[in-house]
């Protein structure tokens, strides 16, 4: 089979790269790619939203099978547009993946359906914002409505920190806003919950814990993620029952109600208070870098799982795991979340030797004269898998440490609350 791989980032990497060790593959394009999906696929460099030219480079290169990465295209309607010519394509449609399109939306079928999510209020001005804040208990959270990168997200501690949050949404930082989104502040730990669904049956595919900010110790801007590791350390099975009882399954039946079928993965974000799960966010894809701590552990051939997934036939398949802990560090620009240059060179990364187990993901990289340098916020992932989550963050970090990329930073303590000093 031929594959399309949309995405340019660590993510769409990892995917090539699982997608590469099935039998059942023969050429892979990746659109538009990076220096690491070069390697292994062919890049094809067409903007990710002219849905017209890559249904034109999918007949041309007789593809089989379309693996969309990031949520933008999801969003945009990408699916509605290629089922029409009869292209199998994984994801879900332009009315599903308002799951993460718009977090109102999501709020309100959790009111609809009685999932258990943080208390919320929307407002459409930055007046009735104020108003609100005035007499609300605080830290209050506070959400862009629409797509912003896992950087829409407030945690205000007071009036002043909420206003400055609050104006920044209306003054268009995430895209034009008609709302915002004030939360309840829940206090307990995140999870990372994934499914995958064919519009019929539905399967569990793993957790993860992600670190969403710049700084050590889960401090400082919320960004796309620094790091993350998997299994998440909260997962039990009387806590994954409670998840599914309580949020996917309600969710899938009534997105069904609303005459919507979800296929694709669903990440399920969350927040574990005592035990008691809250959903905070959907998002409509696998999450980067969860998903480079995942699919390194899935046994069961990769190929084989979209494919059942695309022909509703996942009760016909038994996902199989290797029982390893994974973990990643991301490797970033110096700057990141905030202003920070691009094209970099990144010196000694071919040069690497990698053992069993051991990865590295391209994120934010290009190639130029046979040279790899920097394109992006988060430039590449190193992921290790093992039986004991230190010996993974040793290992990522002294491979770090070797290409020594003197305009980068990381987080050294990716997994803190699992790894014991």
């Amino acid at each position: 089979m031929n594959f399309l791989i949309i995405g340019s980032g660590g993510r769409e990497h990892c995917i090539c790269n699982f997608v590469k060790k099935s039998k059942l593959t023969n050429k892979i394009y990746c659109l538009p790619g990076n220096a690491g999906t070069n390697s292994i696929a062919q890049n094809i460099n067409i903007d990710i939203s002219d849905f017209k030219n890559i249904k034109k480079l999918i007949v041309e290169k007789k593809i089989d099978i379309v693996i969309v990465g990031p949520e933008k295209p999801l969003v945009d309607g990408i699916v509605d547009y290629l089922e029409k010519y009869k292209i199998k394509v994984f994801g879900p449609n332009k009315i599903a993946s308002k799951l993460e399109g718009s977090k109102i939306f999501t709020k309100k079928i959790c009111e609809k359906f009685n999932i258990p999510t943080a208390k919320f209020g929307i407002f459409k001005s930055l007046k009735s914002a104020k108003k609100y804040f005035d007499n609300c208990h605080f830290p209050i959270v506070i959400k862009a409505d629409g797509l912003a990168s896992g950087k829409g997200v407030y945690i205000c501690e007071n009036k002043d920190q909420a206003i400055i949050g609050s104006k920044e949404i209306f003054n268009g930082k995430f895209g034009k806003a008609k709302n915002i989104l004030i939360e309840e502040f829940l206090k307990g730990e995140e999870m990372s919950f994934f499914i995958l669904s064919d519009g019929k049956n539905y399967k569990f595919f793993g957790t993860a814990q992600d670190h969403k900010r710049v700084l050590e110790g889960d401090k400082g801007k919320n960004t796309g993620g620094m790091g993350a590791y998997s299994p998440s350390r909260l997962e039990n099975k009387t806590l994954n029952k409670k998840i599914i009882d309580r949020i996917v399954e309600p969710t899938l039946i009534g997105l069904k109600k609303m005459g919507m079928q979800y296929k694709g993965f669903l990440y399920v974000g969350l927040m574990i208070v005592k035990n008691e799960p809250y959903l905070i966010e959907y998002n409509v894809r696998m999450g980067d870098p969860e998903c480079q701590t995942i699919l390194p552990k899935l046994k069961t051939d990769f190929v084989k799982v979209i494919n059942a997934a695309l022909n509703k036939k996942l009760d016909q398949i038994s996902i199989k795991w290797h029982d390893l802990r994974s973990l990643c560090i991301v490797l970033c620009s110096k700057g990141y979340p905030d202003d920070y240059q691009n094209n970099l060179y990144i010196p000694n990364l071919n040069k690497q030797k990698l053992n069993n187990n051991e990865f590295i993901f391209h994120a934010g990289t290009k190639i130029y004269n046979n040279k790899i340098f920097s394109n992006g916020g988060r430039v590449l992932n190193f992921v290790v898998c093992s039986n004991n989550f230190k010996k993974n963050r040793n290992r990522a970090i002294r491979l770090i440490d070797k290409i020594n990329w003197k305009n980068g930073f990381f987080r050294k303590d990716i997994g803190f609350k699992v790894i014991k000093t």
